[in-house]
């Protein structure tokens, strides 16, 4: 399968999403019995955010996921 040609703007984004979905997943992991609820740094949903922006996605979900499936295909 061939891989998608990002702009700057683009993998910045996809790049950012992906820092975004490891930083909730560590934060979902908290050992059991722990009883923190999940943070998720507020840099780290404004850097997606402004990312998307930048590269032109922002409300345009199912575009973004194609070049995130394009740039990461699933094994």
């Amino acid at each position: 399968m061939p891989t998608a040609l990002l702009t700057d703007h683009e993998r910045t984004a996809v790049q950012a999403y992906l820092r975004l979905l490891h930083t909730v997943r560590a934060s979902l992991d908290a050992p059991p019995g722990s009883h923190r609820p999940p943070v998720v740094p507020p840099s780290v949903l404004a850097e997606a955010e402004q990312a998307l922006e930048r590269a032109g996605l922002t409300g345009n979900e199912e575009e973004f996921f194609r070049l995130l499936r394009g740039w990461c295909p699933e094994p």
